[in-house]
């Protein structure tokens, strides 16, 4: 009965540690499961916050080039504005400095030489105009040469 008795409490002492042993690599299976999961919820809600990241400097990019976009056109819009003023203040310019000269002197300089249409135009204080009929070719080189003064 004495062998029986230590038969028996071998076989309880082997169970108990193969349930013990169970126990344990359930218990480490568990906590592995847990701590994978874990893991692929941090990659999740890293990349999440990535992504937000992401978004948000794209969309903070898209507003700069937005208002630079804005204020380009605005820019053009002023140039524009500025560059139609000019020219309406040359062609009053000179729309007056006809009128001041004369439809008939401005023919008879067109019909005078070259040397002589100088003259006219330095009599008048204008300088840097070119007097032509409109028909005959202008020889840019020759008449650039007869309006600088040579000393």
């Amino acid at each position: 009965a004495r062998r029986e008795l230590l038969e028996l409490q071998s076989q309880a002492s082997a169970v108990e540690s193969l349930g013990q042993a169970k126990a344990e690599a359930k218990a480490r299976a568990e906590a592995s499961e847990i701590e994978g999961q874990n893991q692929v919820s941090q990659a999740k809600k890293r990349s999440e916050a990535k992504k937000i990241e992401s978004e948000s400097t794209l969309s903070q990019q898209k507003a700069f080039q937005d208002a630079e976009l804005a204020n380009q056109e605005a820019l053009t819009h002023l140039e524009l504005e500025h560059a139609a003023a000019m020219a309406k203040v040359a062609n009053g310019k000179f729309k007056t400095q006809v009128d001041c000269v004369g439809r008939e002197t401005i023919m008879s300089m067109a019909s005078a030489g070259p040397a002589m249409q100088a003259k006219l135009l330095g009599g008048l204080n204008l300088s840097g105009f070119l007097v032509t009929d409109g028909n005959t070719p202008v020889n840019l080189f020759q008449t650039a040469a007869g309006l600088i003064k040579k000393e």
